[in-house]
């Protein structure tokens, strides 16, 4: 059980580290747009890429549990946690991004370099976001069960 809060937390701080390279970059790239849009399209890549990554890793960590011994998927088992998960990481979602995006405005109001706004709203928001869904994770009992 441990080692699957442990795995789940790996894929979510890559996918967040990936992500915050990716939208710093696409920030600094928009810096001459207004800051409600700059703040916007950088959430938008922000979660196009964590996304990507995270269901890349998520699905290699875990393809094998949800197999059958006669190597069929186990789409009861696979369904009932796929709600789980989304349930714990969407409400976190919710939060981190009311929080990236107002944080990222409001670093982009007072001056702040498009980039580094980018890395400290989103690094702020991460933190907020793991404690978030960790909590989820926990109170939809994700990994008990025999899961």
């Amino acid at each position: 059980m441990l080692q699957d809060y442990l795995k789940l937390n790996k894929n979510i701080l890559i996918a967040i580290l990936s992500s915050i390279f990716i939208s710093a970059t696409i920030a600094q790239m928009l810096s001459d747009q207004a800051d409600y849009l700059n703040s916007t399209y950088t959430t938008i890549a922000d979660y196009s890429i964590y996304f990507s990554v995270f269901g890349v890793l998520y699905y290699f960590d875990n393809r094998k549990k949800y197999r059958t011994e006669s190597g069929d998927t186990d789409t009861a088992k696979l369904k009932h946690d796929l709600i789980k998960l989304i349930t714990s990481l969407g409400i976190a979602e919710v939060v981190y991004t009311i929080a990236r995006w107002g944080l990222q405005y409001y670093f982009l109001t007072i001056d702040y370099d498009p980039y580094l706004a980018s890395i400290i709203s989103q690094s702020i928001s991460a933190i907020i976001f793991l404690i978030v869904v960790n909590l989820n994770v926990k109170l939809v009992r994700l990994y008990k069960d025999g899961n």
